[in-house]
């Protein structure tokens, strides 16, 4: 019964990975710091799928399901799972396509909001500080006002 809980559970952590590898990148529209967790989580993803590394959640799902007493895994969460149930096993490359350009597309909507939050940052600075310098004895509220 602990194995299967642990099977399960390991189970769950790897979609909520994979869900947080594919659209974790928007999080960061909101939360520009994000984006430094997230760059680092698509890197380990993509090590795990060009480079073969090994998946620690795959290694603790298959190491459950092993103690347990059911079958492991062959060829991993992603061809287990999903690869013929999502999609066709022949368009796992235009899967990989389109997640890499969702990632993409998330990444690069977080450098131009970033961007402009930085312009209206500056621009707000130009705006303010000549009329401070233009009368420096003019009370800071009538300034802003």
């Amino acid at each position: 019964m602990g194995y299967l809980v642990i099977g399960n559970t390991a189970a769950l952590l790897h979609f909520a990975f994979l869900g947080y590898v594919v659209f974790g990148g928007f999080l960061a529209w909101k939360r520009p710091k994000a984006i430094r967790i997230h760059l680092a989580v698509a890197a380990y993803a993509l090590g795990i799928v060009i480079i073969d590394w090994p998946c620690v959640l795959t290694e603790l799902e298959n190491w459950a399901r092993a103690t347990g007493g059911r079958p492991v895994m062959g060829n991993g969460f992603i061809d287990h799972y999903l690869t013929g149930t999502l999609y066709p096993r022949e368009h796992l490359m235009t899967s990989r396509i389109v997640m890499g350009a969702v990632i993409v597309a998330s990444w690069a909507g977080a450098a131009v909001l970033r961007r402009r939050a930085k312009g209206r940052a500056a621009a707000g600075e130009e705006r303010t500080a000549p009329a401070a310098e233009a009368d420096p004895e003019r009370p800071l509220e009538a300034v802003s006002a």
